[in-house]
């Protein structure tokens, strides 16, 4: 299955680095929030980041909240295990949750397919964007463009112009 724009996304409960639960439902006082695969290991994951991490700063008092979760498979990626997961957060300044979908039921739940993959989640969780950050993970003059085009366009509550663009990244390693 593969959310397309508009679908509702479905509901999930996953921890994060430190242990605590969060959920893309409940209830808390987001407008949007936006729900990111990304990974350790992969080098366009890891070219978009700091983009990725200007918006969650830049839209936190707009009511937006990111979600970032890794679901790559990490006995074949040892990068991307729980415990990579927390001594990167714990080195580096996260401004949201980073979320292990050990099970990978989440990222097949929403069709993700590569790390980046950028979902926009309206209040009622409908898909209002899916796709990259913006038009190139080697140009970080593009401040993921397109994603804070969308979050614009949603806050606005107007349906963003431009809202489905091909994610573009390391396919997401899926458990044999």
């Amino acid at each position: 299955m593969t959310l397309a724009v508009k679908d509702v996304a479905p509901k999930f409960e996953l921890s994060d680095t430190s242990g605590t639960t969060w959920s893309n439902a409940d209830g808390s006082a987001a407008l949007v929030t936006v729900v990111v695969f990304t990974c350790n290991h992969c080098p366009y994951a890891l070219a978009w980041h700091e983009r990725i991490v200007d918006v969650a700063r830049d839209y936190a008092d707009r009511g937006v909240r990111l979600l970032a979760i890794s679901s790559s498979d990490a006995e074949a990626y040892p990068r991307d295990s729980y415990e990579a997961m927390q001594e990167r957060v714990a080195a580096e300044d996260w401004p949201m949750p980073y979320l292990y979908d050990g099970t990978q039921e989440v990222a097949r739940a929403f069709g993700a397919k590569t790390t980046p993959d950028v979902f926009v989640l309206d209040a009622e969780l409908r898909v209002r964007y899916r796709g990259a950050p913006d038009a190139d993970y080697d140009d970080p003059s593009q401040n993921a463009a397109w994603l804070r085009e969308a979050l614009d366009a949603v806050l606005a509550g107007d349906e963003p112009a431009r809202p489905e663009t091909d994610p573009v990244g390391c396919s997401i390693k899926w458990k044999q």
